[in-house]
């Protein structure tokens, strides 16, 4: 985040509020599969209010030192993020607006070969032979598919370097003494999760594999209200398994933040990070099929896992990798490829074993710090 943030303050017309509008670019470093309703391509709010809230609860977390009573939390994000009604009438509207400068259809309608090919030990054609696999479809699988060549699922995509303006506004003050607690509280803390966005957000399908990185422009820094740049919301990892929802990015004796070396365009660092991703992966040979009985360290990675699944798991269970991609770009106009890990148990479905997970990310750790992948670590 950098430049300089636009505040606007005014009162509302019974004068109980103060607003404060910041304006920001964002822009995707990388790809987005952001869809609407009709599974196309789209410039809209609610995924980038979601991931908001997402990292307001990361630095609500931080700042309660990780000692995180999780309904006090709820009650604070319903006040001040809004409820949807469930029928009693308890809805509350946000106190948090977004508007988008436009929510125009993204610009990305065919994809652009080639789709650079990496090596996969477990992928082989026919005739029972390792085959290469393209590295965007490896990373991208879903709202990228195979049609002789790697291809788009739906209509369009947001492509990469595709910028709108981002305005986000929420009141100061107000002449009600639990809300004006709440927003004095609350006025740095989202400040907070909007850099946490801009240095570790994505957005759309796939997000978690680095598509659709964005960057926040025309950060807020200085006076008037605006905080500085805020450390990284860091816990000792093995400390982060005793809760089942990510709330900070593990550390050991350094942060749990890994970056590639600087590339030209963003094919050319997927294409790394897909090798990364396949090697962390396929390090854990599988010794059962379909329908195990026990389950393996690589299912704690995440699961589903093709041809690969548990009977106790059964097929339709969703446990996310908690290591997650993102690109950033670089003073020079470079890209990086940052690796980070938000470390935290399964939901108690999994019947999580900690130990067995905490020896599987060591070991993710261990890989990531070897010197043939040429990964640096970073404070943020």
């Amino acid at each position: 985040m950098n430049g300089h943030a636009r505040f606007m303050h005014n009162a509302d017309m019974d004068g109980r509020q103060t607003m404060k509008t910041l304006e920001y670019s964002l822009r995707f470093n990388t790809p987005a599969f952001l869809g609407n309703a009709e599974q196309q391509g789209q410039w809209r709010t609610p995924p980038i209010k979601a991931l908001l809230r997402q990292w307001w609860r990361v630095a609500w977390a931080a700042d309660h030192g990780f000692r995180v009573d999780v309904a006090a939390m709820r009650r604070e994000e319903g006040q001040l993020f809004g409820v949807a009604s469930d029928g009693d009438g308890n809805s509350r509207r946000s106190l948090v607006r977004m508007r988008l400068g436009d929510w125009r259809m993204g610009q990305l309608r065919v994809w652009a070969g080639p789709d650079s090919p990496v090596s996969h030990p477990e992928v082989k054609n026919r005739d029972g032979r390792q085959t290469p696999v393209g590295s965007q479809l490896y990373l991208g699988y879903g709202p990228l598919v195979f049609r002789q060549g790697t291809a788009l699922k739906a209509n369009a995509a947001i492509q990469a370097g595709e910028a709108a303006t981002l305005a986000i506004a929420f009141p100061t003050t107000h002449s009600g003494a639990e809300l004006r607690r709440l927003l004095e509280a609350n006025a740095p803390r989202l400040q907070h999760a909007l850099r946490l966005m801009d240095r570790y957000g994505t957005l759309g399908g796939r997000s978690r594999n680095g598509w659709g990185s964005l960057a926040l422009l025309a950060a807020p820094t200085g006076s008037d209200g605006a905080t500085q740049a805020a450390p990284a919301p860091l816990r000792p990892w093995r400390d982060c398994l005793g809760t089942d929802w990510p709330h900070a990015i593990g550390r050991d004796e350094r942060p749990l933040i890994w970056q590639t070396p600087p590339f030209s365009d963003w094919k050319a660092l997927m294409r790394r990070l897909a090798e990364i991703k396949i090697g962390l992966r396929t390090q854990f040979a599988f010794t059962t099929g379909r329908n195990a009985r026990q389950v393996e360290p690589r299912h704690w990675l995440s699961y589903p896992v093709t041809n690969h699944s548990v009977v106790a798991w059964g097929n339709n269970a969703r446990l996310p990798n908690t290591l997650r991609f993102k690109v950033r770009a670089t003073a020079d106009q470079r890209l990086v490829g940052v690796i980070f890990h938000v470390p935290h148990l399964p939901p108690a479905a999994f019947r999580p074993d900690p130990r067995a997970i905490e020896n599987v990310w060591a070991q993710v750790h261990r890989f990531l710090d070897a010197p043939a992948q040429q990964l640096t670590r970073i404070p943020e």
